[in-house]
């Protein structure tokens, strides 16, 4: 084990889920509540939207997102235990929603980068 597997215990999958689930959850609320297309859900592309600027967002000037602190997790840089940098987290922020748009369906079963893809 290395010196940095030491400072940093490893963190279930479970609890990594759950804060992006909360994470996820939050943003479609707020998508809901202020997008809102009447009856419906607003568009597909607006909760994906809002997750990337307020992971990024909170990642960058916090070190932990609203779910993250939820359930005791703190994004830190593996080199030395700091904040991840601005860049790091858009980096991070980008592949997370990548995966997270990939993953995610609509009403009629299509994934949103399919709906967005056309």
């Amino acid at each position: 084990m290395s010196e940095a597997d030491l400072r940093y215990p490893r963190v279930s999958q479970g609890r990594r889920m759950l804060g992006v689930l909360i994470d996820w959850l939050l943003c479609a609320a707020i998508a809901k509540g202020f997008f809102d297309g009447g009856l419906r859900w607003p568009e597909p592309y607006v909760t994906p939207l809002i997750f990337f600027i307020q992971y990024w967002i909170f990642a960058s000037l916090g070190g932990a997102t609203p779910g993250h602190r939820i359930v005791g997790l703190k994004i830190v840089r593996y080199s030395d235990g700091g904040m991840p940098t601005p860049l790091q987290a858009l980096i991070r922020t980008g592949l997370l929603v990548v995966v997270v748009t990939a993953i995610t369906f609509d009403q009629n079963g299509r994934g949103i980068n399919e709906r967005l893809s056309n």
